[in-house]
Formats: structure tokens, sequence, C-alpha cells
């Protein structure tokens, strides 16, 4: 719960549907068991990319959604990050990369067992 957005319902949700993270060995493994990232086919070399994958703990995902769509008001890096996908046109997209950079957060703060500490944003 260091992580600005991040309050007790999403904590307790993530400790009781990711259980043991040492069982996933990167971050990407994690976004893909939430279901945050797009589908992918790949047949005689060839790789399409889909939408949303449907093989996700679909719990997680929407608490994780719901999250990220509050998040840029209580996190200026969150805020950035979504400016910067919005400025590309896709408000959906922008949700996703939001929601993305919190599941990469929250599962630091469960590796290192220390607080989140945002970075200090250089005024411009």
């Amino acid at each position: 719960m260091s992580i600005g957005s991040v309050g007790e319902v999403l904590a307790l949700t993530w400790v009781l549907e990711i259980g043991e993270h040492s069982r996933f060995s990167s971050g990407c493994q994690v976004i893909s068991y939430c279901g945050l990232c797009s589908a992918q086919r790949e047949s005689a070399g060839k790789e399409q990319r889909g939408p949303i994958s449907k093989k996700r703990n679909k719990h997680l995902q929407t608490m994780l959604i719901e999250a990220a769509k509050l998040a840029p008001h209580w996190n200026p890096q969150l805020a950035l990050l979504h400016e910067k996908e919005l400025s590309r046109g896709n408000r959906n997209r922008a949700t996703l990369s939001v929601a993305r950079k919190l599941v990469e957060c929250m599962l630091a703060v469960e590796r290192q067992q220390k607080d989140f500490v945002p970075m200090v944003l250089a005024a411009a």
C-alpha cells in the first residue's frame, strides 16, 4: 500500500491472487498472468497480435484496470505515463499501460520487501 493509488482492497487482492511471487521469473509473466497483454498467434513464422488475452486471472485483471483508471490522480509518475499514452490517441491503451506499470511496481515492492519510493520529478 506504499504505492500511491494502491489501497487495501487492491493490495489484499494482489496478495491473495498472486500468491508466492517467486513462481514468476519476470515481470512479463506476471503481466501475462494478470491478463494485461495481448493475445499472440504464431503460424509459419508469422506473428499476429490480437486484443487482450482471454487466458487470465479475470478478478485480478478487473481490479488492476479499475485501479489504473484512478491511479493518475494519486501518483504523478503514473499520471505522466497516462498523458504520454493518451497523446498517442487511445484511452484504453493508456489505461492498460498504467495497469502494467502498477503491476511492475507492486511486484518490485513485494520482491524487495521495502516501501515504494517514488522518483522525484524535476520541474520543467
